[in-house]
């Protein structure tokens, strides 16, 4: 379950803040000027080979990834949803990745900062587009699918899974945040 809620549907409005998609597009514009970042900063705190060979390396056409397949002229409800969806998965990821580089490169600070930024950002976001599909919409339960968790991979595979996942991110949140801010503009 995407959502946990109680009773037969979305809980008491209350929840969502006045400035709800202000801080809503905010959170997108945050994580999409930091992805490059965290990414490159990956690459570099992996080592060889992952920091010569990242194309091939990282190349995530292999892994799962939520498909993202709204654009500008899609209903607000089906990006809200296909956000919902792309943001839960990356949130989970990002808790994988996380717990691997403490594993692996715990003396890599700035790494593991980062990846705690942007996991808080990513949590923040899923509150508010929680917010807003119950509000607007009356969807409080989202069916997503998540990744492979890395437990009990080599070292190796954890590193390419992280590396793959943070480059599929950089390349949709770009797509994401072209697509979702039109729709969180003041009506």
């Amino acid at each position: 379950r995407a959502l946990l809620v109680s009773g037969s549907g979305c809980p008491s409005h209350g929840l969502c803040r006045s400035n709800v998609q202000e801080q809503t597009r905010r959170q997108v514009a945050v994580l999409n000027a930091t992805a490059q970042e965290l990414f490159s900063l990956y690459l570099k705190c992996q080592g060889e080979p992952f920091s010569s060979e990242s194309d091939k390396l990282c190349n995530p056409a292999g892994i799962f990834f939520p498909a993202f397949r709204v654009n500008r002229t899609s209903e607000r409800k089906e990006v809200m949803v296909a956000m919902y969806k792309l943001f839960a998965f990356l949130n989970a990821s990002l808790g994988n990745i996380t717990r691997d580089q403490e594993e692996l490169n715990p003396t890599a600070k700035e790494l593991l900062e980062r990846l705690h930024n942007t996991t808080k950002t990513t949590r923040g976001l899923i509150s508010n587009l929680t917010c807003l599909l119950c509000k607007n919409y009356n969807i409080f339960q989202v069916d997503v699918r998540y990744g492979d968790s890395s437990k009990g991979k080599s070292t190796f595979k954890k590193k390419q899974q992280g590396c793959q996942v943070l480059r599929k991110y950089v390349q949709v949140i770009g797509q994401a945040a072209r697509v979702l801010l039109p729709h969180l503009s003041p009506s």
